[in-house]
């Protein structure tokens, strides 16, 4: 049996009615074929239980996971107060993960996933999404051993009030992570890459509490900011500056590469609010991108995923930009989806969001890596027989 695949989208007053509109739109792309996973992407001003009722009226019991974002997105570009989804159909068998307790607990959820995926020999492909402002990825991926193949993303939401949400079945909530298993006849490809360079600029990271970058080189992180940028250091404590910090994140060379941590926001006493931990005494560079520099990194996720896929023919593209993808290509919305389109062709259907945190898999032999700034293209593919 052939995967197929379809996406819907559809902005109303209402998450359930834009949620019954775009399932609806996808139900009638996908034909004859019952759907064997859907994935939701749901704006974060729309409230989280109203979008799964609405996607489950017409669902059913399909395995249904989600996440929410400012803004979806597909072939057609980006989708601002709206639901995207994505239906995957045919020859494989996909099941749905509650876990409410991520944000207190990154390594109990770990070995949850873990224990859940180990009850089954055959090889399966692990996507998930997790609260991207509580909960630390980083532990997460951590925990988890060497043989899992998983892929996911922090959701992302209002930024001021720190307000996402996840859905998995009929759970949806804030703090929790929702994954799928997917077993079968269907290939999983995943590239990443993130399109922000050094430069020159070098901080050393002097004092660091949790998820606070407290200061850089013995200065409040915000005031070694405003000597480079020239606002006031003042003036990054409120928004807009507060939230575009986010534009210009740190870049810490380690021994498997550089990588790339972004505040979330400025806080009132000049600290950044990060979702990953970074060590006192560490040396970090400023990283700035470009148009330019983000395209070429949206084709190289791109190329990396159909690479993963060998011989298998794309049948559905998933996209997990970075929400700072989503601030640098403010004059050229869905840049980046054009960018992987031109790689995929413009029949694979595309769905996806903005995200606060990406995690992906290398090879069997490496463990899931946390990643900022990234986008992350997951390709879903129909085996070579």
């Amino acid at each position: 049996m052939t995967i197929v695949s379809a996406v819907g989208t559809a902005q109303a007053l209402d998450g359930r009615e834009a949620g019954l509109q775009a399932t609806h739109q996808a139900l009638n792309k996908l034909g004859a074929t019952a759907p064997g996973l859907a994935v939701v992407i749901a704006s974060h001003q729309y409230q989280p239980r109203e979008v799964l009722n609405g996607v489950s009226s017409l669902l059913g019991d399909t395995p249904v996971i989600g996440f929410s974002s400012p803004a979806g997105l597909t072939r057609n570009g980006i989708h601002p107060h709206s639901v995207v989804i994505a239906l995957l159909g045919g020859d494989f068998q996909a099941e749905t993960l509650w876990l409410p307790g991520y944000a207190q607990s990154g390594r109990e959820t770990a070995s949850k996933i873990d224990l859940h995926a180990s009850a089954r020999v055959e090889r399966q492909s692990i996507l998930f999404f997790a609260d991207g402002f509580n909960g630390d990825a980083e532990q997460f991926c951590n925990t988890l051993p060497p043989s899992l193949d998983v892929t996911g993303a922090l959701s992302s939401g209002d930024l001021h009030t720190g307000n996402t949400y996840q859905i998995a079945g009929g759970q949806t909530g804030s703090g929790g992570m929702s994954a799928a298993f997917v077993r079968g006849a269907v290939r999983v490809g995943v590239g990443a890459e993130h399109g922000w360079d050094p430069v020159g600029n070098q901080f050393r990271v002097t004092r660091s509490r949790g998820f606070w970058l407290r200061t850089l080189d013995g200065r409040p992180a915000s005031e070694a900011y405003a000597g480079l940028f020239g606002y006031p250091a003042r003036d990054w404590a409120f928004p807009p500056l507060s939230y575009l910090a986010r534009l210009y994140p740190l870049g810490m060379e380690q021994s498997d590469g550089m990588v790339v941590r972004s505040p979330i926001r400025v806080e009132a006493d000049g600290s950044f609010r990060m979702n990953a931990v970074i060590r006192d005494g560490v040396y970090a560079f400023l990283l700035v991108g470009s148009r330019a520099s983000c395209e070429r990194a949206a084709k190289t996720a791109a190329q990396h995923a159909l690479l993963k896929l060998g011989d298998a023919k794309p049948r559905l593209a998933l996209v997990l930009a970075d929400v700072a993808w989503q601030m640098l290509l403010k004059a050229q919305p869905g840049a980046e989806i054009a960018a992987v389109q031109e790689i995929l062709g413009e029949t694979v259907p595309v769905a996806g969001g903005y995200t606060l945190g990406q995690v992906m898999t290398s090879d069997d032999e490496s463990k899931p890596r946390f990643l900022n700034q990234h986008i992350v293209v997951i390709v879903f593919g129909e085996p070579n027989e």
